[in-house]
């Protein structure tokens, strides 16, 4: 029977099919033995590719590829996929939550109230209204498609966007302003959000001229990958108030350390990679990558 390594969470309808159709070994003493693996986030380099003559495949428990490397993958001759789009429901409404969470000083409401409340709060807490307010998008993949969406019909927004894939007769097709420069974005919308691929043209991408050119008053949300932003810069323009405040669900460096700096902010908010923690999403990505697995050992149609 063929085995599978899996040394992290996946939902258990997903461990369920996996089980009834190989072995699945758990510990890295046994990982040389094994045809192939779920990964969620762990590091796959070069080295740990060389522990091992048998591995196949190698199932991404999500979307990204970035923590494999993929030139070394492939010199082994293992085969590296992942499952996008089935968990961008969940994130879409993560970046909902943000907005708002932002936009209402939820989580400073909470801070203050679980201490003494000070003169003022009132002042302090007033928050913004995103009714017709305009939505940035950085990247139009099928996560800022749906957010698109949401932000459209619930909250009467206009949609603007930049992107390196779409041109703008498909984009104004789905109700979408494309601009071909990216600064445009940050310009003229109130709240800017991320959503690209992490390669080598993206990495810190985002930075310190983007946050300049972004209203006083604008917020920035990223739940696609960490790196993508320049963080000291963030820290930078938020700790000035530069702009009106930031939320991350991820990071370069992941799980953040309670020293980052970044979470001495008030205008900041941090979330640790829960963009896609549903029960729903867990369930559709958990059973996509399994079947992807058991397809391509040939056990499954």
């Amino acid at each position: 029977m063929k085995k599978v390594f899996l040394c992290e969470y996946i939902h258990p309808d997903a461990y369920e099919l996996l089980k009834n159709h190989v072995d699945i070994i758990h510990s890295w003493e046994e990982f040389p033995e094994a045809d192939a693996m779920i990964n969620r986030n762990i590091k796959m380099t070069a080295e740990l590719f060389a522990q091992t003559n048998k591995l196949k495949v190698i199932g991404i428990h999500g979307t990204g590829t970035d923590d494999v490397d993929l030139e070394a993958a492939f010199e082994k001759g293992i085969d590296v996929f992942s499952v996008p789009h089935v968990n961008a429901r969940s994130v879409a409404e993560m970046n909902m939550a943000l907005m708002l969470s932002l936009g209402r000083k939820i989580i400073l409401s909470d801070r203050m109230l679980k201490s003494d409340l000070p003169e003022g709060f009132h002042s302090m807490l007033q928050g913004t209204e995103f009714y017709g307010k305009t939505l940035g998008l950085i990247g139009l993949g099928d996560i800022s498609m749906k957010t698109a969406q949401i932000c459209r019909l619930g909250f009467d927004m206009k949609v603007i966007a930049w992107s390196r894939h779409f041109d703008k007769v498909e984009a104004e097709a789905l109700g979408l302003h494309l601009y071909s420069v990216m600064d445009r974005v940050f310009e003229e919308a109130d709240i800017v959000m991320i959503g690209l691929n992490l390669e080598k043209s993206t990495r810190k991408l985002i930075g310190k001229a983007q946050f300049e050119k972004m209203k006083k008053d604008a917020f920035l949300i990223n739940t696609s990958r960490g790196a993508i932003i320049d963080e000291e810069a963030l820290y930078c323009v938020l700790k000035e108030r530069g702009i009106g405040g930031a939320a991350c669900d991820v990071f370069e460096e992941e799980p953040l350390k309670p020293s980052n700096p970044l979470l001495t902010l008030d205008n900041f908010i941090a979330t640790p990679h829960l963009g896609a923690n549903t029960n729903e999403a867990l369930r559709n990505v958990g059973m996509a990558v399994v079947k992807g697995i058991l397809k391509r050992l040939n056990i499954m149609e």
